[in-house]
């Protein structure tokens, strides 16, 4: 580990950028022709950082009319392709940027009096701030789907994976992990982590250079990335001055040259986002593989409080059941929230799903019966309460990614099944999915989420809650909650919250 404040002292001091400032940029950009970003969101934790946007769980032409009618810079579309394989996470990105593409230049979408469209739509794979997920397929993939439909040739990819919030910095070119508790204030390479073991997304490096060098098998020489550092990112006081700095380093991007930021603050990310609005507007194609905070920035929103428990029940009235808190992430921090929740809320009901079981059963039917007994079980433990299910915390590895990935899809599924018939059958007080697959897969499949709208944050800059808009769990608070943020009070901080008996 290393101390934050000893490498950020070879850099300038941040300089303060009001939202403000790059929410006008964006409206000026966009006086003739509106634009809006389509955030492909690998899984739904992408939204924890911004508020009052649509958010898709679906994405045929009409679902993406329905949000760009909304009126609203930006839309999270939760493709959860970290959950696929390669293939199917290609053809996922390239299906959403074609339907996107294709409502954008519809008629309902709105169309000027020569036919072209009066929506620019600009594209976001926003993917996880601990570097793993499909990179660089995913922006191979929107890019080369954006040249095919509109004939539009990316010129840079800029990631910013950095994610401040939920300690995760990027300083000269190296992305770290924030320490927590008695660690506070040093700082550790991400690639020393636990994340950087990942089965199906691991990696070796934490410089971000090289770190595409690896990923892209070389496609990307390290030498050939451009790097903003913080003496780029904070170039100036004067933002404009700043922009400029930015915009000229990104000048020689082409051909989909990786560009990497660094960022430690907010007004970090508000200073990259007035350089990338400028060499935009100088006519860069640009598209951004980023961390959850990104988009809020980008479109320049202020950071929304934390939801209060009032709030996140306005205008719906709440039901006198049980939440249903709901555990599938195996990472470290979660398994101590588990354990803390478990341990302060004597009052909620525990329900394991024993993956070794499910796994094990030799038919669907087997499997089946087994899931109808689970979902019995809390059923009867809603009407007295809150109920936690969560998965064993024995997590069964393999050295083979593509069967690590099936495990997984196999007790997501077996999670959403619960929910699904849960809800069906006696529907609770409240939501909380914990876990990136988890949270879109019962958003997407047991709740039957089709739209929703992101409110705002249930803890500072993490922690999302929708409200649902169509389906049966119209009007249930639905909290997205993902296995590697917060501390370890958090998950026991949020149903605190929104329980009627905690």
């Amino acid at each position: 580990m290393t101390l934050e404040a000893d490498i950020l002292a070879a850099f300038p001091a941040e300089v303060q950028i009001p939202a403000r400032l790059v929410a006008d940029a964006v409206a000026a950009s966009s006086a003739v022709t509106p634009r809006m970003l389509v955030v492909l969101d690998d899984d739904p934790t992408g939204t924890q950082s911004v508020s009052d946007l649509p958010v898709l769980t679906s994405w045929d032409v009409e679902d993406f009319i329905w949000a760009f009618g909304q009126a609203k810079p930006a839309v999270y579309v939760l493709t959860n392709t970290r959950s696929l394989d390669p293939a199917e996470a290609a053809e996922r990105n390239e299906e959403v940027v074609r339907n996107a593409l294709a409502a954008a230049g519809s008629s309902a979408a709105g169309t000027g009096s020569t036919g072209e469209s009066n929506l620019r739509l600009g594209f976001v794979s926003r993917s996880d701030s601990t570097l793993r997920g499909h990179y660089p397929l995913e922006p191979d993939v929107i890019a080369a789907t954006v040249a095919e439909v509109t004939g539009e040739k990316t010129d840079g990819v800029v990631l910013v994976p950095a994610f401040p919030d939920a300690g995760r910095v990027t300083i000269g070119g190296v992305h770290y992990m924030r320490g927590t508790g008695e660690d506070a204030g040093k700082l550790t390479p991400v690639a020393e982590t636990e994340f950087a073991r990942d089965a199906s997304f691991g990696f070796a490096n934490s410089d971000m250079a090289k770190y595409v060098e690896e990923k892209s098998q070389g496609r990307f020489a390290a030498e050939s990335v451009i790097v903003l550092d913080l003496n780029i990112i904070r170039a100036a006081t004067d933002p404009q001055t700043t922009a400029n700095a930015i915009a000229d380093a990104i000048a020689p991007a082409t051909d989909s040259t990786p560009i990497v930021a660094d960022i430690v603050t907010e007004n970090d990310l508000r200073a990259l986002s007035l350089g990338l609005e400028e060499a935009e507007r100088r006519g860069k194609k640009l598209l951004y593989r980023v961390g959850p905070p990104f988009g809020r920035a980008r479109i320049g929103q202020e950071i929304r409080k934390e939801l209060s428990g009032a709030e996140a029940y306005a205008g719906n009235t709440p039901s006198l059941a049980g939440g249903l808190i709901v555990v599938g992430s195996h990472v470290g921090v979660t398994t101590r929230q588990l354990k803390a929740l478990t341990e302060q809320h004597s009052a909620a009901r525990i329900i394991e799903i024993d993956v070794e079981k499910l796994l094990a059963a030799e038919t669907e039917t087997a499997a089946d019966d087994y899931l109808n007994q689970t979902v019995s079980t809390v059923v009867d433990a809603l009407r007295g309460g809150d109920v936690i299910v969560h998965t064993s915390r024995l997590l069964i590895k393999t050295d083979n990614p593509a069967e690590s990935l099936r495990i997984a899809r196999t007790v997501s599924a077996a999670v959403v099944a619960v929910v699904n018939r849960t809800l069906k059958t006696f529907p609770p007080r409240f939501v909380i999915a914990k876990g990136g697959i988890t949270s879109s897969d019962v958003a997407a499949h047991g709740l039957e989420i089709r739209h929703a709208i992101v409110r705002g944050p249930m803890l500072p800059g993490i922690v999302s809650l929708w409200e649902p808009v169509d389906g049966p769990a119209k009007g249930i608070p639905y909290i997205v909650f993902a296995g590697n943020v917060g501390d370890d009070q958090s998950l026991a901080d949020v149903t605190r919250k929104l329980s009627n008996t905690f």
